[in-house]
């Protein structure tokens, strides 16, 4: 596996999201929607750049918000 953190867009973090049981909640400030997840209260927000990759820096925060590793997002992404 590479030792790279993945690059990931909009359409990428918002099918895993809804994979760990997040909806789409409200807009947020400019391009950036706010989802939630029932089960624990928890919140992300994630820009919605259209088809540019997130910042890796911004998608590492997204995973940590979602509570899962970086292996764990990669699997996802790739429908495992």
């Amino acid at each position: 596996m590479s030792k790279r953190f993945p690059t990931a867009n909009y359409k990428d973090v918002i099918r895993i999201a809804k994979k760990l049981g997040f909806y789409f909640s409200s807009e947020g400030p400019g391009s950036h929607e706010i989802w939630r997840r029932n089960s624990d209260n928890q919140r992300i927000t994630v820009p919605n750049h259209g088809k540019k990759d997130i910042k890796r820096k911004t998608l590492k925060s997204i995973i940590t918000d979602f509570g899962i590793s970086s292996e764990k997002f990669i699997k996802l992404r790739k429908g495992k």
